[in-house]
């Protein structure tokens, strides 16, 4: 008896199995939202409205899977397997169940769709394609039904059929012609080039409808995703609406497959709301180019003279110098003068032993630029690890549409990427896909800049290898992924278009391989999950995380600094995505000056991020000065909302012959801000002597012309209200400081003699007050202002002479709360007072002078 009970468990079992494989096989995807890209025999779903990509499937069958198609009679998606006479039947959950039909070719089919119902369109090269009969309900299932002849032979990679008026269509490469076939007889019509690819040379490997008509067409290459509008009512090129739609994965051995009738959500470009989910509202989404009020996504670029620095967590304070150096000796960078670079002789011709330059591997007469420049940024040598370095900005009408940025290393790869750029200052970075270049899929990022405009970005390094025979190039979006220690040829494109960035990395690699052929290439995939964009305050960095592959959670990896000379801190954190594509969170750190940090779930590649305030920084670069103390503090002063913060507090003590100066940049890239709303600088400090402040404008060069006043510091903390109408410069000018990139505290030897010099600078920010106040004070009266007081107030008081006073606070019962004292001035003087830890209530306020008695002021604390 219990081997009989056995046995039938063990059958009972079988069957469980063989029911579960069935059932497995059985379960249709039924029209979901999703484009399923197939390449080779891997599948990934694609997010049409978006861009946005995730495997979902890997090495579904043993062979490459091509001619991929939905089928509306079953609700499975079919696909045509490579090398043999198969077909390929596939569930939503990747299972399959191949199927021979001898009538077909063993040549690759790389061109099929289904029709509604459920007649398998399949292709290869020539005129010639196959009917396969996917009908379930058909007697005649799954076999041949007819071989037909197209009435001309096209070149086209994919075709699909529209469900809304039941035609096949279809993107020719080379010509960009859109095509219509009728399915009934073959017959090709074309309908003329799409506006939208004309001139490019793509192979459109990957096409799909929606329920509305609409053709989307994918470019193997770039990925780019164009759409065109209601291809049932097209005529001719004349009446036929294309524009951008999303930038997608780029692919090769692909095909794509799309249920034809489920719709594709559409950004509508001006109503204010994100209508399609990817996070871009309006002209910010890539489908809005050029419709409306929205301009077509091809602003200039940034050029080589500004690039490299993008990201660095090591060298903040000596970027800084550099562009304050620039900023001080009035350096800009002018297009008009700067040397213009053309072909020659020995362009693309490889040159004797390994004599080659950066100047080799820099394309030209690419991309149709009407001239090319030379915009080497050659003070970068200095505070990177780059030993050579050449740039040349590729301009169109006088509009600078892309770099390409060329370094040599010889420690490792270059330090700075453009990708990891500064997303929690403004920045953002849109998408990270791949662009497929020599059948490479290197990554591509799209940045849209603090002003607005966007940048197409790649980035490679070449190293040399088998004794310096060949080259392998690599690429990576985590720096430490590439070999340390090792000479590399880096280079860094950025591009207006997607087009142009592809040419132009297309003829690096050219370049390269005419010097030296290229034996390997060693890839990474971009991150699935990466920080768009995000800013800090007040402790809390506030981030928005796309999750393209419906990740759970993510880790988060920091190092931060709170100032420019504090040690580095460590944070970890787990970040809940919960599958969502868009996440906004925020992450608790406390005060910063910069953080770098690393977010990923330990099995794709991780997203790095780095973040930098506009640095402090010192000049001491006068021959007989010498720095013994410098230091950066925290503000602990709690700011007006209407005050604009310099952050944190600096003290500096030197030797010097001649000056020593600390700058406070306002942002870490050095760019200009719209100061012009702010009528004073406000500060605490104490010090040495007389301690000259400067407002830089990035618009003047000349230093003499920029705006300075003097402030005499004492012994004793004061606190200071500057005017802006105190700052003057050379002229009678009145101070416009609408374009400031830092501001300089200089303290200079008098008689060119050694002096100890000494500043102690707290608690900086400009502010919308007046520095003096309306009322014209009597000798014997104090004014305070605000009062009531929720921070901080400023009590105003003048004295005939200069002296030091007392100033004390006391509250209701008459004891003493706080006591200080103060070195006025010879006319009008402020004292700075914080309510700090003081409760709610009426206090009185005190200034004893040796010259006048002045009346006590009430105070009220909120």
């Amino acid at each position: 008896m219990k081997k009989n009970y056995t046995l039938k468990h063990q059958l009972l079992l079988v069957l469980i199995i063989l029911g579960f494989n069935v059932n497995a096989q059985e379960v249709p995807f039924n029209c979901d939202y999703n484009a399923y890209l197939f390449q080779f025999n891997d599948v990934y779903a694609i997010d049409l409205a978006s861009g946005s990509s995730y495997l979902v499937a890997e090495d579904i069958t043993t062979q490459n899977v091509n001619a991929a198609a939905y089928n509306p009679a079953d609700g499975f998606i079919w696909g045509s397997l490579k090398g043999s006479k198969d077909i390929v039947k596939i569930g939503k959950n990747f299972n399959t169940s191949i199927h021979y039909i001898d009538e077909l070719p063993s040549s690759n089919r790389y061109i099929g769709d289904i029709s509604a119902d459920g007649m398998y369109y399949l292709k290869a090269g020539g005129t010639t394609y196959y009917k396969i009969d996917l009908d379930p309900e058909s007697s005649t299932y799954v076999q041949h039904n007819a071989t037909e002849t197209l009435s001309q032979s096209i070149n086209i990679h994919d075709w699909a059929f529209n469900a809304v008026d039941g035609q096949l269509y279809t993107v020719e490469k080379g010509t960009n012609e859109l095509y219509r076939i009728n399915p009934d007889n073959g017959v090709v019509t074309s309908l003329g080039v799409v506006p939208i690819l004309a001139g490019n040379n793509y192979t459109y490997g990957a096409v799909y409808f929606d329920a509305d008509g609409r053709f989307y067409v994918s470019a193997n290459q770039t990925g780019t995703i164009y759409v065109i509008q209601n291809v049932q009512t097209v005529i001719s090129a004349a009446n036929m609406s294309s524009n951008l739609f999303a930038f997608g994965p780029s692919s090769s051995s692909n095909d794509g497959a799309r249920c034809p009738t489920a719709p594709v959500l559409q950004e509508i470009c001006d109503n204010g709301i994100d209508d399609d989910g990817d996070g871009l509202i309006d002209c910010q989404d890539p489908s809005c180019s050029g419709f409306g009020m929205c301009e077509i996504i091809t602003p200039p670029t940034s050029g080589g003279n500004e690039g490299g620095l993008e990201s660095n967590n090591r060298l903040s304070e000596q970027i800084n110098s550099r562009n304050f150096n620039r900023a001080k000796s009035g350096y800009t960078f002018d297009r008009n003068t700067a040397p213009r670079v053309t072909r020659d002789f020995m362009y693309a011709q490889r040159t004797s032993d390994s004599n080659f330059m950066l100047q080799d591997f820099v394309p030209l007469e690419i991309i149709g630029e009407t001239e090319a420049i030379e915009s080497t940024p050659a003070d970068l040598v200095s505070i990177t690890n780059a030993t050579e370095i050449y740039a040349v900005d590729y301009m169109k009408e006088d509009i600078p549409v892309a770099t390409v940025l060329a370094l040599k290393t010889e420690s490792g790869v270059y330090e700075h990427t453009k990708y990891i750029c500064d997303r929690l200052l403004g920045a953002e970075l849109i998408s990270v896909s791949t662009i497929t270049i020599n059948e490479q899929p290197f990554i591509k990022s799209i940045i849209k800049n603090t002003d607005g405009t966007y940048e197409f970005v790649l980035s490679l390094s070449a190293k040399l290898a088998n004794d310096e025979t060949n080259f392998i190039v690599e690429s990576h979006w985590n720096l430490d992924q590439y070999q340390s220690n090792a000479i590399f040829y880096n280079f860094q494109i950025w591009a207006n278009s997607l087009d142009d960035l592809y040419l132009l990395g297309e003829e690096v690699l050219n370049l390269l391989n005419v010097e030296r052929e290229i034996s390997d290439y060693n890839i990474s995939s971009p991150p699935t999950v990466f920080v768009r964009k995000g800013q800090y305050k007040n402790g809390v960095l506030d981030l928005q995380i796309i999750n393209t592959n419906a990740t759970e959670m993510v880790n988060l990896d920091a190092g931060f600094r709170t100032t420019e000379t504090s040690d580095f801190q460590n944070l970890n954190s787990t970040l809940a995505l919960e599958e969502q594509y868009i996440t906004n969170l925020t992450v608790e750190t406390g005060a910063l000056f910069d953080i770098g940090f690393r977010i990923g779930d330990g099995v794709a590649t991780p997203d790095d991020l780095f973040m930098s305030d506009g640095p402090w920084g010192i000049d001491d670069s006068q021959s007989g000065t010498t720095v013994d103390l410098y230091n950066v503090t925290e503000n602990n002063y709690e700011f007006e909302l209407d005050e604009f913060p310099i952050e944190r507090n600096v003290e500096l003590r030197a030797t010097t012959n001649t000056y020593v100066a600390a700058y406070k940049a306002l942002t870490p890239r050095f760019k200009a801000v719209d100061l012009s709303d702010y009528n004073s600088l406000k500060l605490s400090a104490h010090g040495t002597g007389n301690l000259e402040i400067t407002f830089v404008k990035e618009s003047i060069s000349d230093w003499d012309e920029q705006y300075k006043t003097t402030i005499a510091l004492t012994n004793t903390e004061q606190a200071y209200v500057l005017q802006m109408s105190d700052f003057m410069n050379n002229t009678s000018e009145e101070p416009i400081l609408d374009d400031v990139v830092t501001i300089v505290f200089k303290m200079v030897s008098e008689n060119d003699s050694p002096a100890s010099k000494e500043m102690h600078l707290k608690n900086l920010r400009l502010s919308q007050e007046s520095s003096l106040p309306t009322e014209i004070l009597e000798d014997n009266a104090l004014l305070a202002y605000p009062n009531p007081i929720t921070t901080n107030t400023r009590i105003d008081f003048t004295v005939p002479q200069s002296e030091t006073v007392e100033f004390t606070v006391y509250n209701q019962l008459g004891q003493q709360v706080y006591n200080t004292t103060y070195n006025a001035e010879s006319g009008q003087n402020s004292i700075l007072f914080s309510k700090n830890d003081l409760n709610s209530g009426i206090y009185y306020c005190k200034v004893e002078s040796s010259q006048i008695s002045y009346n006590p002021l009430k105070l009220i604390v909120k």
